[in-house]
């Protein structure tokens, strides 16, 4: 059985803006999983972009993600995760999404090919 995907924002926002390599996202997307904190990150730049909110949000909750709440502990891997990804860049939200993997040992799908370098227990695959 494959694993669980894991879609980081830039994922998410391939699909939505119908950008290169969003054809291999669209169809994991159903029954794959996206941390609260990356939903607040598509959802805002949507909205920088000029999307009616309402419409922005109900297209992401339309790709039948399961949408994951910050537990605590993944709030203590992402925390923990800042001196290992500190040189790539990474922000809060990509550490989250990199938590939620890690606790459901679900394989990331990012368009950030520094991530692949970083010594992490879980499988990153970038979609473009």
């Amino acid at each position: 059985m494959a694993a669980p995907s894991v879609f980081d924002s830039s994922a998410i926002l391939a699909v939505l803006l119908s950008e290169p390599g969003s054809e291999r996202v669209l169809p994991r997307l159903a029954g794959g999983y996206l941390s609260t904190v990356n939903l607040i990150e598509v959802h805002a730049r949507m909205i920088t972009l000029g999307a009616d909110p309402s419409l922005a949000w109900n297209r992401v909750l339309n790709f039948q993600c399961e949408i994951c709440p910050l537990t605590e502990s993944q709030a203590r891997v992402a925390a923990e995760l800042l001196t290992v990804t500190r040189p790539y860049g990474l922000s809060l939200a990509d550490r989250v999404c990199l938590a939620l993997a890690i606790e459901r040992g679900a394989k990331v799908y990012t368009a950030d090919r520094a991530r692949k370098s970083i010594p992490l227990p879980i499988e990153i695959e970038v979609f473009r």
